[in-house]
C-alpha cells in the first residue's frame, strides 16, 4: 500500500481516487479550496483536502485537472512534488471538438508533460491514465482482453512503479520512452475520443499486438 494524493476534484481524479482505495492504497484527493467534495467524500471516505494539503500527503502524487490549469496547479505545489512520482494523467485540450477532433494547445514536437516537467524539474513525471475515459481508468473490461496504457518519463524506476500500478489497474504498459514520449501520447486522446463525439463510442481502449 502506498500514500496517493490526487490533485483534481473533477471525473478523472474522482474515478482513479476510488480505483487506488479499491486497490488498498491510502488515497487523498484534492480541489482548490479543500472543499468543493464534501459530500462526495463524506460518502466515499475518501479524505478531502486542498492542492498542497493532498500533494503532501502523498508519496506518489496524481494530476487529473483540466490541461489548461495544469501548470499552474503543479508550480503551486511544486516544493511537495519533489523527488516524488507524479501521474499526468491531463491532456492539452484547447478547444471542443470540429467533425469528431479535439484541438490541442500544444504543437507535434511538444507536449503538456514536458511542459509540466520544466516547470517543476525534481519531479518524477510520467505520462498515464491520458488516452482512454474515465470510466475504464480502472479494472476495464473489454472483450479484447487487457488493454494497452502508453506511458512516458524520464526516470525509469518512477516508469516501473507506474506499470506496477496499472498492472493492478489491470492494464499493460507500454513504455514509449522519455519525456518526449508524451508528445505521441498525448494526441491519442483525439483519435480516442473521435468516435465517441462521433457515433457515441465510448467503451474502447487501445492494445498493442504482436506476433
Amino acid at each position: 500500500m502506498a500514500r496517493y494524493g490526487v490533485i483534481g476534484s473533477g471525473d478523472v481524479g474522482k474515478a482513479l481516487a476510488l480505483g487506488l482505495k479499491k486497490h488498498g492504497h491510502d488515497v487523498r484527493i484534492g480541489s482548490r479550496d479543500g472543499k468543493k467534495l464534501a459530500d462526495w467524500s463524506r460518502e466515499r471516505g475518501i479524505v478531502e483536502g486542498t492542492f498542497a494539503e493532498v500533494a503532501e500527503h502523498g508519496e506518489v502524487v496524481v494530476l487529473a485537472v483540466a490541461g489548461g490549469v495544469a501548470e499552474e496547479a503543479v508550480k503551486g505545489v511544486a516544493r511537495s512534488l519533489a523527488g516524488k512520482v507524479a501521474i499526468d494523467a491531463t491532456n492539452p485540450i484547447g478547444g471542443p471538438p470540429v467533425n469528431g477532433i479535439l484541438s490541442l494547445f500544444t504543437g507535434p514536437n511538444d507536449s503538456l508533460m514536458e511542459r509540466l516537467q520544466r516547470a517543476v524539474p525534481a519531479a518524477r513525471f510520467v505520462k498515464a491514465f491520458s488516452c482512454v475515459g474515465n470510466a475504464l481508468m480502472v479494472d476495464p473490461r473489454l472483450s479484447g482482453g487487457r488493454p494497452t496504457m502508453f506511458i512516458a518519463g524520464n526516470d525509469a524506476a518512477a516508469k516501473k512503479q507506474v506499470t506496477a500500478l496499472l498492472d493492478q489497474f489491470g492494464w499493460d504498459a507500454e513504455d514509449v520512452g522519455g519525456a518526449e514520449g508524451a508528445r505521441a501520447i498525448e494526441p491519442l486522446c483525439q483519435l480516442w475520443c473521435a468516435p465517441g463525439f462521433l457515433r457515441n463510442d465510448w467503451a474502447r481502449a487501445f492494445r498493442v499486438l504482436r506476433p
